[in-house]
């Protein structure tokens, strides 16, 4: 995988904590922290998707019921 740089703006004030910080790799919190976010926003968009899908599909279908209908039918 190839890695590129990238440049971010953060206050003064941070700045100065963060490079009084010993043994801690910013670049790989960093890393982290996007994926997470972007993670987030992906489950979000695919939730608001099936959400679609559920309101336009022709089949009314209710997770509930299904499972009790499964329940009784053991």
């Amino acid at each position: 995988m190839k890695h590129v740089s990238m440049t971010i703006t953060i206050p003064e004030g941070l700045r100065e904590r963060i490079k009084n910080t010993k043994n801690i790799n910013w670049s790989e919190v960093a890393r982290k922290t996007f994926e997470e976010e972007i993670k987030k926003m992906e489950r979000r968009e695919a939730a608001k998707e099936m959400d679609i899908l559920r309101e336009e599909s022709k089949i009314k279908w209710d997770g509930v019921e299904e499972v009790r209908r499964w329940r009784k039918s053991l």
